[in-house]
């Protein structure tokens, strides 16, 4: 990896695992619902405008077929799940959740045919399903509905994630981040603002909430965006992808230490148990080499 694609990604791990603190305060001022909305245009909106003032020129593919894809996924899908699920789960397992990003990812270009299948990756794909059944099936709340809704929101929400990221990956790779993230902020935006209908702002917002809504949608969601799909083109989308290992670390140390959210000692092993599976899938972990017999 070069030094810029190592700076981009640590950038990424640290800026998203802070992220689900700003992501909290902006769900509850603004609802599930219009957090994302809202963020989504911000976002774009900021990016469009630097664009204008530092006299970058946009170049957007003729189609917007793939754009619009990346955007019901990548964007409307993972960040709908996740504003969702987390004030019904917690900040701390949401991100453990985060953690299987990648082993869908795994499974995705399998299917695709953009990556072979070896024994390895079956395990870690089998370890990676161990440590999600973990996850849910020993929770240190009780198994509510809610609880229950917020977990399928998070699985909904990673398995957006990793789509997009191979889509974009396979159908926008000379496409430039930039587009590539206004494209798909403002279609993911213009696909949820029906559903400020069914569910809208709960209150009127404070001022400080604004200062967390620009802040999120500028620094956690356009410039980070930007950062993320210029290493998907770099280093391709399952690599670029292992970033959220990083990221859960982050966020759950966030939860427990700054939020105070309480995970059993099974949830722990579960995150650990995931992110041994994701390393095996993404091949960080070697293969041992077959040693020669004599003959």
């Amino acid at each position: 990896m070069r030094p810029r694609d190592l700076a981009a990604y640590l950038c990424l791990a640290v800026a998203w695992g802070l992220s689900f603190l700003l992501l909290l305060k902006v769900v509850q001022a603004f609802g599930w619902v219009g957090a994302v909305t809202f963020r989504c245009f911000i976002a774009a909106a900021i990016l469009l405008v630097l664009a204008r003032v530092t006299r970058r020129r946009l170049d957007f593919p003729e189609n917007w077929t793939a754009l619009a894809v990346v955007g019901a996924t990548t964007v409307a899908g993972q960040l709908i799940g996740l504003s969702y699920a987390m004030p019904r789960i917690g900040t701390a397992m949401a991100a453990i959740f985060v953690a299987s990003i990648p082993l869908f990812s795994m499974v995705i270009s399998q299917a695709w045919g953009l990556e072979r299948i070896t024994p390895t990756r079956v395990a870690g794909l089998a370890l990676g399903t161990i440590g999600l059944i973990m996850l849910v099936g020993f929770p240190a709340v009780p198994v509510t509905t809610p609880f229950l809704l917020g977990c399928a929101a998070m699985l909904f929400s990673t398995f957006s994630a990793a789509y997009g990221s191979n889509h974009a990956s396979r159908h926008l790779s000379t496409t430039g981040p930039w587009e590539v993230t206004i494209g798909a902020f403002l279609a993911g935006g213009l696909m949820i603002l029906p559903l400020l209908a069914a569910v809208p702002v709960p209150g009127i917002p404070q001022l400080l909430d604004y200062v967390y809504l620009i802040a999120l949608a500028g620094l956690m969601s356009a410039l980070t965006y930007v950062l993320y799909f210029g290493l998907v083109a770099s280093i391709g989308a399952t690599r670029a992808i292992s970033v959220e290992f990083v990221v859960t670390l982050v966020a759950v140390l966030v939860g427990a230490t700054v939020l105070d959210e309480p995970l059993t000692l099974v949830q722990i092993i579960g995150g650990v148990v995931i992110i041994a599976g994701c390393a095996l899938v993404l091949g960080l972990v070697p293969a041992r080499d077959k040693i020669p017999v004599s003959p």
